[in-house]
């Protein structure tokens, strides 16, 4: 807010709605008069005011913000346990990088360190070689930079040009990836993704783009978009087949932002980790399903020869000799006690059986929406294992699976009630069928986005990676503080704002948002009657009658308006509508 009411509305200051009021003048209970429109909001403060009053302001304005546990674009974690906020806030003054008065802090951080190295399959007897850093990004960059350090040495030793560094990865990359290409100077080769490489890394297209200036490969391992892993091993062997032909020795940095803290918890059986000789690097994000409020990552190397000296640091000015090889010099103390606090809470049991209720509750969703026949589903959790994209057959095939598994009386604690699935971390990536779309051909995934802010969702519509932007899809991250409740109102209301969508082709979507909102009704098992509603494969016909005969049951819509015939004239009435 940068103008006050009396500068927008000069009039009103004879009306003394302008007035500049000290703080001295006023002894009100709330917030003293005082809010942000009061002074220059880009300009430092000329007078202070008392505390209540300072946090009235700014807690009043944070309300227009969105509802973190509802926020389902994120991965990042939004609540803890009340002991180990009790430990973040015993300990917000502390600096981390203070080894010498932090003693035991500096314990703990290599008690972490030990602990992802044991988790991710580090050579057993020998120390961890890593860090703890603000989040995943910082890790992926220092992956990086030291395979481009040891490229360059390797180079060097043998008098070759060092000015053109390359470093390969997926066009599904997170940002992170992209700016360690750039901000250090090595050309970023983006590998295209394609519906046969399920929109992640495919590993030959990979090779193709590999010389003897790519210093190495980044590997994710939970792709953002979609949930999907990449083929750690696979490309691991590629690149061995290459080293044997062409005699480059290409490392790999695996981008475990969310699925190194998945993987050894739901897959202990698959091998990305420090398993697969080439995987010299991993990183994470301790504030994803680390369970750890953000900021704080993790970067693990597997030996100290894959960690240059030339990176690392000594410094005395405070008070003793610290070691390091951070991008961020100072960093809080107060997350790194937290994840600790979360790693021997847990322990791998209690990891596996948050993991494991997070995969059922995404496969619960991901089932119940393909089972309504306005959707499928771009993520793969919730298929058999080696069945991959959106048919009538993969359809039934998953849904069939998921009723035989949502019965088995195995451990929340057992992983392996996960070996009949794909491959992924807990992640829905969903469109329109193309049932749905033929049907409605002006149907819009934003206007369903948006509805669903109404309810009080956070749901992101956006493109795939590049050479596959032309399909849009929402996103649902489920997380720890999932829930079957959640679940079951989540497709509900996706449904409510999907009929409200079609209802608006034929009126305006005000006048549809008019009429109240339907009144809350139980969903209790809501997403399982509905997966349930759908086990036989269907044709176009059957699949509108079970569409309304599902709105009919949740008992809070009403089917839409009779459709348009002439196409255009819907599109127009649609077009205006919004």
């Amino acid at each position: 807010m940068t103008e006050s009411i009396g500068e927008l509305l000069p009039g009103m200051r004879r009306m003394g709605l302008n007035r500049r009021t000290t703080v001295a003048q006023l002894d009100l209970t709330y917030g003293a008069g005082y809010s942000e429109s009061t002074g220059d909001v880009h300009a430092f403060p000329m007078t202070g005011m008392p505390a209540r009053n300072a946090y009235q302001i700014i807690h009043d304005s944070l309300k227009f913000d969105g509802d973190p546990s509802l926020n389902c674009a994120t991965f990042l974690t939004t609540w803890m346990e009340p002991e180990a906020e009790k430990l973040i806030v015993e300990n917000l003054g502390k600096n981390r990088v203070d080894i010498d008065e932090y003693e035991a802090t500096e314990r703990i951080h290599q008690r972490c360190l030990a602990h992802l190295h044991d988790l991710w399959n580090g050579k057993h007897g020998q120390a961890a070689t890593g860090t703890v850093v603000v989040g995943s990004s910082e890790g992926i960059m220092l992956g990086g930079l030291a395979m481009k350090w040891r490229w360059r040495q390797r180079m060097q030793a043998q008098g070759k040009d060092t000015s053109r560094p390359n470093i390969v990865f997926g066009a599904n990359a997170q940002v992170a990836l992209e700016k360690t290409a750039r901000y250090f100077d090595m050309e970023g080769r983006l590998v295209p993704v394609s519906d046969a490489s399920h929109y992640v890394l495919d590993v030959e297209k990979a090779i193709d783009m590999i010389d003897e200036n790519t210093v190495g490969m980044f590997v994710i391992l939970g792709s953002t978009y979609t949930g999907h892993f990449e083929d750690v091993a696979g490309m691991s062997a590629a690149l061995d087949r290459l080293h044997r032909d062409r005699g480059w020795d290409i490392p790999i940095h695996v981008d475990g932002a969310c699925g190194a803290m998945v993987a050894p918890f739901a897959f202990p059986e698959l091998a990305w980790d420090f398993r697969v000789p080439r995987v010299a690097s991993i990183s994470t994000s301790g504030h994803k399903f680390g369970l750890t409020y953000p900021g704080i990552g993790w970067v693990v190397w597997r030996s100290p020869e894959c960690q240059p000296s030339e990176l690392t640091f000594e410094l005395s000015y405070l008070g003793g000799v610290e070691k390091t090889f951070t991008l961020n010099f100072s960093h809080p103390a107060c997350f790194l006690i937290a994840q600790y606090y979360q790693f021997i809470r847990f322990g791998r049991p209690g990891y596996t059986r948050m993991v494991n209720a997070c995969m059922y509750h995404a496969r619960l969703l991901s089932v119940a929406l393909e089972a309504t026949g306005a959707f499928e589903c771009v993520s793969d959790i919730h298929r058999p294992r080696g069945h991959f994209g959106f048919t009538e057959a993969t359809r039934l095939a998953a849904s069939k699976l998921f009723a035989e598994s949502a019965v088995s009386h195995k451990s929340g604690a057992d992983p392996s009630v996960n070996d009949a699935y794909n491959f992924g971390q807990p992640e829905v990536a969903f469109r329109f069928s193309d049932w749905f779309i033929q049907r409605h051909p002006t149907a819009s995934q934003d206007v369903v986005s948006t509805l669903l802010r109404v309810r009080g969702w956070i749901i992101p519509n956006y493109p795939l990676p590049p050479d596959r932007g032309s399909i849009r899809i929402l996103r649902v991250v489920i997380r720890e503080t999932s829930s079957e409740d959640m679940v079951n109102r989540l497709v509900r209301d996706i449904m409510w704002a999907t009929q409200t969508m079609l209802e608006s082709e034929v009126k305006s979507l005000g006048e549809v948002l008019l009429r109240p909102l339907p009144p809350t009704v139980s969903t209790s098992d809501l997403a399982r009657d509905v997966a349930a509603s759908h086990l036989e494969s269907m044709d176009n016909t059957r699949r509108s009658s079970h569409w309304e005969g599902l709105l009919d049951k949740i008992g809070e819509l009403k089917t839409a308006t009779a459709s348009v015939i002439d196409k255009e004239a819907q599109k127009l009435v649609y077009q205006r509508s919004c």
